[in-house]
């Protein structure tokens, strides 16, 4: 499976579309970018059903920014619109392997209720403030 490149235009749509989507921050002059690079594609050959996906941070600041990318490579894995797991650093394959099989063994049903949750309690505060929906959707 071919990796996707993620804008602005189409982020949202292509993360409303799939279950579960794994997301590269990365730029053409990073050098672990670069080395991470064969490591996320060969992973998508891998994993079936998973959405590989790129953000260059040049060609898309407002993506980078929405999501507070400060290092690259940052590793961004989402299911079902809740981002599990958002690290900086390129990672070996069998560690990159690993996250993915643990985000696949998560109960999303309890996640999305726990959300839901935090959010009627956290009425008072601002909306969406600690929000790990990408949409700032209810759970």
């Amino acid at each position: 499976m071919t990796t996707v490149t993620l804008t602005q235009d189409n982020f949202h749509q292509t993360v409303a579309d799939h279950d579960m989507v794994v997301v590269d921050f990365w730029a053409p002059w990073c050098g672990p970018c670069k080395a991470f690079g064969p490591v996320f594609e060969a992973a998508s050959d891998r994993h079936a059903g998973v959405v590989f996906a790129k953000v260059n941070t040049d060609e898309q600041p407002e993506l980078a920014s929405m999501f507070a990318i400060r290092s690259i490579p940052t590793l961004m894995l989402m299911r079902e619109k809740v981002i599990l797991y958002h690290e900086p650093g390129a990672l070996p394959a069998k560690a990159l392997d690993e996250i993915i099989g643990q985000a696949l063994e998560i109960d999303m049903a309890k996640v999305h209720a726990e959300l839901a949750k935090e959010q009627g309690e956290g009425e008072a505060v601002a909306p969406n403030a600690g929000d790990s929906r990408v949409d700032g959707s209810p759970a």
